[in-house]
Protein backbone atom coordinates (compact mmCIF):
# COMPACT_ATOMS: atom_id res chain seq x y z
CA UNK A 1 0.00 0.00 0.00
CA UNK A 2 1.31 3.36 -1.08
CA UNK A 3 1.56 5.99 1.43
CA UNK A 4 -0.33 9.04 0.72
CA UNK A 5 0.60 12.67 0.48
CA UNK A 6 -1.45 14.06 3.22
CA UNK A 7 0.59 12.30 5.83
CA UNK A 8 3.79 13.12 4.20
CA UNK A 9 3.06 16.69 4.30
CA UNK A 10 2.17 16.24 8.17
CA UNK A 11 5.48 14.52 8.71
CA UNK A 12 6.88 17.33 7.06
CA UNK A 13 5.18 20.14 8.87
CA UNK A 14 6.31 18.28 11.94
CA UNK A 15 10.42 18.81 11.32
CA UNK A 16 9.55 21.97 10.42
CA UNK A 17 11.80 24.67 10.21
CA UNK A 18 14.36 21.85 9.55
CA UNK A 19 14.29 22.01 5.67
CA UNK A 20 13.42 18.00 4.69
CA UNK A 21 12.38 17.16 1.39
CA UNK A 22 10.27 14.40 0.46
CA UNK A 23 11.09 11.87 -2.60
CA UNK A 24 9.03 9.94 -4.19
CA UNK A 25 10.44 6.03 -4.29
CA UNK A 26 8.44 3.58 -6.05
CA UNK A 27 5.20 4.35 -4.04
CA UNK A 28 6.70 5.20 -0.92
CA UNK A 29 8.80 8.76 0.25
CA UNK A 30 12.64 8.66 1.05
CA UNK A 31 13.20 11.44 3.40
CA UNK A 32 16.18 14.17 3.15
CA UNK A 33 18.41 16.49 5.69
CA UNK A 34 21.59 18.15 4.45
CA UNK A 35 21.45 15.69 1.09
CA UNK A 36 21.55 12.62 3.11
CA UNK A 37 18.27 10.32 3.12
CA UNK A 38 17.56 9.67 6.94
CA UNK A 39 14.26 8.32 6.97
CA UNK A 40 11.02 6.62 4.65
CA UNK A 41 8.17 6.94 4.96
CA UNK A 42 6.48 3.38 4.32
CA UNK A 43 2.85 2.40 4.62
CA UNK A 44 1.85 5.76 6.30
CA UNK A 45 4.43 4.94 8.74
CA UNK A 46 7.36 7.28 9.65
CA UNK A 47 11.03 5.59 9.78
CA UNK A 48 14.27 6.85 10.90
CA UNK A 49 17.77 4.95 9.97
CA UNK A 50 19.28 4.16 13.67
CA UNK A 51 22.77 5.67 14.52
CA UNK A 52 25.12 5.69 17.16
CA UNK A 53 24.60 9.14 18.06
CA UNK A 54 20.74 8.60 17.52
CA UNK A 55 20.82 5.47 19.54
CA UNK A 56 21.36 8.27 22.69
CA UNK A 57 18.09 9.79 22.48
CA UNK A 58 15.95 7.43 20.97
CA UNK A 59 14.82 6.39 24.16
CA UNK A 60 12.55 3.75 24.34
CA UNK A 61 11.34 3.54 20.89
CA UNK A 62 10.43 0.83 18.79
CA UNK A 63 11.80 -0.47 15.55
CA UNK A 64 10.22 -2.09 12.59
CA UNK A 65 10.81 -2.80 8.77
CA UNK A 66 10.23 -0.46 6.17
CA UNK A 67 9.45 -3.14 3.84
CA UNK A 68 10.29 -6.96 3.06
CA UNK A 69 14.33 -7.51 3.14
CA UNK A 70 14.84 -3.82 4.97
CA UNK A 71 17.33 -3.50 7.39
CA UNK A 72 15.62 -1.99 11.14
CA UNK A 73 14.86 1.38 11.94
CA UNK A 74 12.97 3.25 14.11
CA UNK A 75 9.60 3.29 14.18
CA UNK A 76 8.11 6.64 15.03
CA UNK A 77 5.01 6.62 17.22
CA UNK A 78 1.89 9.45 16.42
CA UNK A 79 3.48 10.47 20.02
CA UNK A 80 6.83 10.74 19.21
CA UNK A 81 5.59 12.55 16.20
CA UNK A 82 4.60 15.26 18.07
CA UNK A 83 7.47 15.55 20.26
CA UNK A 84 9.17 18.41 18.11
CA UNK A 85 12.30 19.12 20.10
CA UNK A 86 12.86 15.26 20.55
CA UNK A 87 11.70 14.70 16.97
CA UNK A 88 14.15 17.85 15.46
CA UNK A 89 16.92 16.41 17.62
CA UNK A 90 16.80 13.10 16.18
CA UNK A 91 16.81 13.98 12.67
CA UNK A 92 19.54 16.30 13.12
CA UNK A 93 21.87 13.86 15.01
CA UNK A 94 21.11 10.61 12.59
CA UNK A 95 21.73 12.84 9.47
CA UNK A 96 24.97 14.36 11.06
CA UNK A 97 26.13 11.00 11.63
CA UNK A 98 25.24 9.77 8.40
CA UNK A 99 27.78 9.51 5.16
CA UNK A 100 27.37 11.66 1.95
CA UNK A 101 25.92 9.61 -0.86
CA UNK A 102 28.42 8.91 -3.19
CA UNK A 103 28.61 10.86 -6.41
CA UNK A 104 27.21 8.77 -9.57
CA UNK A 105 29.22 8.08 -12.55
CA UNK A 106 28.24 9.48 -15.68
CA UNK A 107 26.71 7.21 -18.16
CA UNK A 108 28.60 6.01 -21.00
CA UNK A 109 26.75 6.45 -24.42
CA UNK A 110 25.67 2.99 -25.39
CA UNK A 111 26.65 2.36 -29.37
Amino acid sequence: MASDKAFVQKVLSKLEPLQVDARPMFGEFGLYFKGKMFGLICDNTFFIRPTEAGKEIAGRVGTGFPYPGAKPCYKISSSKLNDHDWLTALVKLTADELPLPKKKKPRKDVK
